[in-house]
Order: C-alpha cells, then sequence, then structure tokens
C-alpha cells in the first residue's frame, strides 16, 4: 500500500516543499498581519526566535513561490495563494488546541505548544475526523477564530482590554496563546473568553487594570492586560446580560 504523504510534501501546486519552517513562517505573517501588526524581518526574527538573515533568506525562497510578496515599505504579506496555506496551517493549530483542551483535558496553557508540534503532521482525513467530532467548533479555548476547510475566513477584530476606561464593562472575547505563565494566572483568577469585567480603576502607571470578575476585584499587571482582547459592552448589551 502506497504511504500517504505528510502535510509537508502533499502541495503539488508550489515550488517550495511546505517543510516545518515554511509552514512555521506562513503562520507566523499571518499572526502578524491578521491583527494589523507589520510582517517586518524583525518582527518575524523575533516571532520565530531566529536570526534575520535567515528570515531574509526564507522570505527569498517565499517569494519565488508566490506565497509571499514585499510591500513598499519592505514589510512582508502573503499573497492569496500565501493566505490558502497559511489557513490551512493556523486551521489545524486550533483545531488541535480545542481537540487537546476539550477531549484530553490538558490546561489552555498547555496547548499551544503541543499543538505547536502536531500541526506539522496532521494528516487531512484525521483533521476532518477532530472537526467532526468537536462538532465543528468556531473558535479555540483562547478565543481564536478557527478557519473553514474552504471560503474566506476572516479574524475577528477586538481591541486591547488595555484600551478600556474606568466605567466600561467589557466581554473578554480573545486571550493571547502564546504566554503560559499567564494563561495560568488568568485560569486561577477564572477569566477568559465570555467573561465580563468590570473595569474600576486605572493605575497610575498606565498599565495595570483593577477590574472585578465574578463579583470579586483583581488587579491585573500590565502583562495579563496585554494578553487580554475582547469589546467594550454598549449599555443595551449590559442590560441584557
Amino acid at each position: 500500500m502506497a504511504a500517504t504523504q505528510t502535510p509537508s510534501t502533499a502541495h503539488a501546486c508550489c515550488a517550495i516543499e511546505h517543510t516545518e519552517a515554511v509552514e512555521n513562517y506562513l503562520k507566523a505573517i499571518y499572526a502578524l498581519t491578521a491583527r494589523g501588526e507589520s510582517a517586518s524581518t524583525s518582527a518575524i526574527a523575533e516571532r520565530l526566535s531566529v536570526a534575520p538573515p535567515s528570515v531574509s533568506a526564507m522570505i527569498g525562497r517565499l517569494r519565488e513561490s508566490n506565497l509571499v510578496e514585499q510591500a513598499a515599505w519592505g514589510h512582508i504579506l502573503l499573497t492569496a495563494h500565501g493566505q490558502v496555506h497559511a489557513r490551512r496551517v493556523v486551521r489545524r493549530h486550533r483545531l488541535l488546541e480545542t481537540f487537546l483542551h476539550r477531549v484530553l483535558g490538558l490546561g489552555w496553557d498547555e496547548i499551544h505548544a503541543e499543538a505547536e508540534v502536531l500541526e506539522h503532521r496532521l494528516s487531512e482525513q484525521l483533521e476532518d475526523l477532530i472537526d467532526a467530532a468537536l462538532d465543528f467548533p468556531d473558535r479555540d479555548p483562547h478565543g481564536d477564530p478557527i478557519p473553514g476547510k474552504t471560503g474566506p475566513h476572516h479574524e475577528s477584530e477586538e481591541f486591547a482590554l488595555a484600551s478600556a476606561v474606568r466605567g466600561d464593562r467589557f466581554l473578554v472575547e480573545r486571550v493571547s496563546d502564546r504566554d503560559s505563565a499567564a494563561l495560568r494566572r488568568l485560569a486561577e483568577l477564572d477569566i477568559g473568553p465570555g467573561v465580563e469585567l468590570d473595569i474600576e480603576q486605572l493605575s497610575p502607571d498606565g498599565g495595570s487594570l483593577q477590574v472585578r470578575a465574578h463579583g470579586q476585584g483583581h488587579l491585573l499587571s500590565a502583562h495579563l492586560v496585554d494578553a487580554i482582547g475582547g469589546h467594550v459592552l454598549s449599555p443595551t448589551d449590559t442590560a441584557q446580560s
């Protein structure tokens, strides 16, 4: 019986083999640009913990394969073709995080690192089975939207908790999955997607926030505040909740 191709070799539409490194670059550029950040060489290098010359070399290869293009100001953008492949990696990652959390019971501070490894080894068949077993989730445990298998995908546009002011009621919709320590602390406070925060006080340094969640007051450090995204609820929303 013929061996099944792994995701890293199954893309005949590209002139480049989709190795783990290639997929990590596509996902990094996607993550930076999806949230309105600039995918500069230095930003990509920092996100992937590699040297800038390595980024430049890989970007050259991705450009030759029509996966990325360089904007006039020097920043990197995914082409339409690159977007398709990047979303596939993002989809596998977020489905795996959801599976690891819901089914295997791993903490939401553990699942990101595990999904980073498994996303490059997941076959399309197993991806579909996981999706169906989870009843086709639209968000992962951190609140990140899961791209569909086909069709367009739009990352949701949350505001940073740091933009809230005293007296606001803030609905948490998304929490960064890149800081395990912050996730563990937020889990201890039972603060995650779907939780409403009453903003009680801004700190003098402008970073930390005094909030109330589940009827209890908490001082969130600037580190935790930076990890949280969502929306300020309107008076109508608040009245209905």
